[in-house]
Formats: structure tokens, C-alpha cells, sequence
């Protein structure tokens, strides 16, 4: 039987975020996630979605000119046949990244795959759920990404920096929750702290306004 996953959409754009920014990249949405982020943007994600086995999804792929290619959700890592998605864009030559919660083991990710980890900050109610053994899992073109909410989310994600020496490990993303806190506060923070990290907005959302499939 053809391995299949459950997908949500798959859609050409640029990319919204990471160190891709700005770049066409095809994007795979996976169905289904066991988190319940209070900031949650892709919540019509977390169920329906359409079977389709991985030749049709790579068939769909290659109908756009881009080598960038991200597999997110929902949560991807949440259907085990993931990796074989993966595997099977990396064969074909793709730079591919995963975006991942933190919640779920990355360890067996394939190698030649740029992880994009979630440590979930306070105010997304599910900070219980970051394995921190995953960090040991990450290298130097992998990124953690902090989506920070609050003043008490950012004093956390930089104290978690520290304790884990992250700069060492990958690349730091922090992204501010839209609506929800000032995106220059949030600059001006990480200059006069000199954090070393990438501050980043999310462009699709000053471009489409994060309509589905954008």
C-alpha cells in the first residue's frame, strides 16, 4: 500500500518567516495537531485535510519553479509518515525545512532537513509540552523560534537562552504575536539587551493579511 498523509493545503508563496524570508517557497500543510497554542493562526488545520499518497504530493511540488520547500501544519511531526515526506524532497534535491512545536521528538528527522523548533513561550498555555531533550537533536542550520506574547514571555526566552547556551547551538528567531504586543517594543528590546537573535515579523501577514493559502 502507498504511504499517504493527511494534508491541508498545499500552496505556493514566499516565505513569511525563518532565514528564508522573502523566498517562493511551495509550502505542505499537514492535518492535525495535539497543541492548543493560545495564538494559534492555522487552526483550521487541526482537522479534515485530504489523503494523498507522496507521489501526488511531490507531483504537486514540482509544478512550481522553487528548490524551497516547507513542510509545516498543524504539526507534521504528529503523522509518522513525515519522515518519509521528507526523505523523499531531500532525494529530490529540495532544501527543505520542517516546522516543528518542540512537542514532539525530532531526533529521527532526516539530517539534510532545517529543523524550525517551537519553544513554546508562557503565554501560549502550552510551555508544559517543550521537550527540552530536543535541543541536543539540533545544529548549526537549525532555529528555534520564540513567539513572544508578553513582557513575561520575553524575560523567559531569554533566560532560556542562557541556561541552554543557544547561540551555540542554531540560529534564534524571535517573533512578536500579532495584536498582541508592540513589534518595535520587542525590537528596541533585543538592541538594548544585545540578544543574539533574528527579530522577524511575519510578512505574509502585512502582505495577504494571513489569508488561508498565502
Amino acid at each position: 500500500m502507498a504511504v499517504s498523509l493527511r494534508i491541508t493545503e498545499i500552496f505556493y508563496s514566499l516565505q513569511g518567516e525563518a532565514d528564508t524570508v522573502g523566498l517562493p517557497t511551495v509550502f505542505i500543510r499537514l492535518t492535525g495537531c495535539p497543541l492548543r497554542c493560545v495564538y494559534c493562526d492555522t487552526a483550521y488545520a487541526f482537522q479534515g485535510g485530504e489523503k494523498k499518497t507522496l507521489d501526488e504530493i511531490l507531483q504537486q511540488v514540482k509544478q512550481y519553479n522553487t528548490r524551497y520547500i516547507t513542510v509545516t501544519g498543524g504539526e507534521p511531526l504528529a503523522q509518522p509518515a513525515c519522515h518519509d515526506l521528507l526523505r523523499l524532497l531531500a532525494d529530490a534535491g529540495y532544501r527543505v525545512s520542517l516546522e516543528t512545536s518542540g512537542a514532539l521528538d525530532v531526533s529521527n528527522v532526516d539530517a539534510r532537513i532545517i529543523k524550525v523548533m517551537d519553544l513554546k513561550t508562557p503565554s501560549s498555555d502550552e510551555m508544559d509540552r517543550n521537550i527540552y531533550q530536543n535541543l541536543e537533536h539540533l545544529s548549526k542550520q537549525d532555529q528555534i523560534k520564540f513567539v513572544i506574547g508578553s513582557e513575561q514571555d520575553y524575560e523567559w526566552s531569554k533566560q532560556i537562552i542562557k541556561t541552554y547556551q543557544l547561540s551555540q547551538r542554531c540560529h534564534i528567531l524571535f517573533s512578536p504575536v500579532a495584536d498582541q504586543i508592540s513589534a518595535a517594543w520587542l525590537a528596541d528590546n533585543i538592541l538594548a539587551d544585545q540578544l543574539p537573535v533574528r527579530f522577524q515579523i511575519q510578512l505574509h501577514k502585512y502582505l495577504w493579511d494571513d489569508a488561508q493559502g498565502k
